[in-house]
């Protein structure tokens, strides 16, 4: 088995979903005592959030590359980055580093594409949400659109990520108000909706909604295993 490099920290409770999730799957594919070869290089969310907040996305793409050369120094074979949001630095870190990158939004097209779906919804970050990164990954490789949420409840969205998500913080008024707003997506004409925060599936689970959907935290580690048994 090949070692999984994870940049995790953004926040430290879906980073120890993803330390959950990678031995899960090594261990339901290769049994016994098996369990997940992989690095974890965490940083500080207070950092980060700071300077996502302030835009500086220069400094961000510094700190991002510093860890993954790390990971790669200390014998990762493929980098794993813990987050969606942060994908806004990915080709930042495949320029730094010459071990592979797995890419979220890949991981997730492939995931909506074996369900043979073309328009989505998309919770996120409002970077995630309202900058291109994301959609563009699965408009140009995988031909699906993207419905994100209006202004107003990208707000609530955001700001129920930040300010209770990744503080741990899980509340029944916020399930309804996410239950609300993927329903709005869903009338108008989301197939699924894609969990585009690695905090949000903590929140909504499968029940929750009418629509399938697509755990990003779950595809990602699950992808990062099959990649490392190959």
């Amino acid at each position: 088995m090949k070692t999984i490099g994870l940049i995790g920290g953004m926040s430290w409770e879906s980073s120890l979903e993803y330390y959950r999730l990678v031995n899960e799957f090594t261990k339901a594919a290769l049994g016994s005592f098996s369990s997940s070869k992989c690095l974890m290089y965490s940083v500080d969310f207070a950092e980060i959030e700071t300077l996502q907040h302030q835009g500086d996305w220069e400094r961000l793409n510094e700190l991002m590359v510093e860890a993954a050369t790390k990971l790669y120094k200390g014998g990762a074979d493929i980098i794993v980055l813990c987050t969606n949001t942060m994908h806004l630095c990915s080709y930042a870190i495949k320029n730094a580093v010459p071990i592979p990158f797995l890419h979220i939004a890949e991981a997730t097209g492939r995931a909506i594409q074996e369900k043979k779906l073309e328009k989505v919804g998309l919770l996120g970050t409002q970077f995630t949400m309202e900058k291109d990164f994301y959609k563009a990954v699965l408009k140009e490789q995988f031909g699906i659109e993207t419905l994100i949420p209006n202004e107003k409840e990208r707000t609530q969205v955001h700001q129920i990520i930040y300010e209770e998500l990744v503080l741990g913080k899980i509340t029944n008024d916020s399930r309804e108000v996410y239950k609300n707003i993927i329903n709005n997506l869903a009338e108008n004409g989301a197939q699924g909706v894609i969990l585009g925060c690695t905090e949000i599936p903590l929140l909504i689970k499968e029940k929750d909604v009418a629509i399938p959907i697509f755990d990003t935290t779950t595809i990602h580690a699950q992808a990062a295993v099959k990649w490392a048994l190959q």
